[in-house]
């Protein structure tokens, strides 16, 4: 198995996000593949790091995919990133995604760790850890 369809899963996760109606709302439609320069929203999200392993076997060419999900927010207390970051779980996982390459045999949540980052801890940041089973074909 090569990293071919990383950037399938990578565009599909993307989609999946910008055409959830509770993702967007709470998040204003700031859904960034890269973090823009420049000004940003209070709260946005970002997709960020990926680790992949090969994962094939008897029925063909596969892989692991753990990638992570971010919601930043400068929104004082934890609350409205936490609903946010709920509603990008429930737009996830096991979510039916289409890929371009390959074909997704499932996407679950693996965990989440929320943190104050920032000068003097004004930023929350949560970051959710998902795992994709994508077979190659």
């Amino acid at each position: 198995m090569s990293y071919g369809v990383s950037a399938a899963l990578q565009a599909a996760v993307y989609q999946q996000l910008s055409a959830n109606s509770d993702v967007v709302t709470l998040s204003g439609g700031a859904i960034y593949d890269a973090v823009p320069a420049g000004a940003v929203p209070q709260t946005y999200v970002t997709l960020g790091p990926e680790d992949v392993r090969e994962a094939s076997d008897r029925s063909g060419a596969g892989a692991v995919h753990r990638f992570t999900v971010s919601v930043v927010s400068e929104v004082a207390g934890f609350g409205a990133a936490k609903t946010l970051a709920g509603a990008i779980c429930d737009a996830l996982e096991n979510a039916p995604l289409t890929l371009d390459r390959g074909r997704l045999v499932g996407l679950w949540f693996e965990r989440a760790s929320a943190k104050r980052t920032g000068t003097g801890g004004a930023v929350r940041q949560i970051d959710l850890r998902f795992r994709a089973r994508v077979e190659d074909n």
